[in-house]
């Protein structure tokens, strides 16, 4: 992707959330997120798995349920040294480290745990407390969801 992008927001129901991309330490997985917000894959997807002190897991396309992703393929890992703590954003993947399509997290709290395991992509700089007030659950039975994603 020719285009460098600075940051992702996310307009949720209640403001904007602003996430600094990390092209440093993922390049591939920035140009794959600003690629799908631009062209609208995020708009209207909700935060799917919201895990109190943890994480609140979105990008599954729209079906809520943590199965889907897009229609692109699959990214090969980026992992890095770059610790998993409050605001830090990582990609979602199942076992296979090379998994990893459009589904993505935001960390609530320490999570060092996954530390060179997981890629991460971006850091939230405003609106954290709008990822905090996200509802609970697995799925969350009212989940909050990303009105429209735009990448600049």
């Amino acid at each position: 992707m020719a285009d460098t992008f600075e940051t992702l927001t996310l307009t949720l129901d209640d403001g904007d959330v602003v996430i600094k991309f990390r092209s440093d330490l993922a390049p591939n997985h920035v140009a794959r997120i600003a690629e799908l917000a631009n062209e609208g894959f995020y708009d209207g997807v909700p935060f799917h798995r919201v895990i109190p002190g943890f994480m609140a897991q979105g990008g599954d396309g729209g079906r809520g349920d943590g199965t889907g992703g897009s229609s692109k393929a699959n990214l090969k890992q980026e992992f890095s040294k770059e610790p998993h703590v409050r605001g830090i954003c990582s990609m979602a993947r199942t076992s296979d480290p090379n998994s990893a399509n459009s589904q993505f997290f935001i960390v609530f709290d320490d999570a060092r745990f996954l530390d060179n395991q997981y890629t991460v992509w971006g850091e939230v700089t405003s609106g954290m407390e709008l990822i905090d007030a996200l509802p609970k659950g697995e799925p969350p039975r009212a989940p909050g969801k990303i009105v429209k994603a735009r990448a600049e």
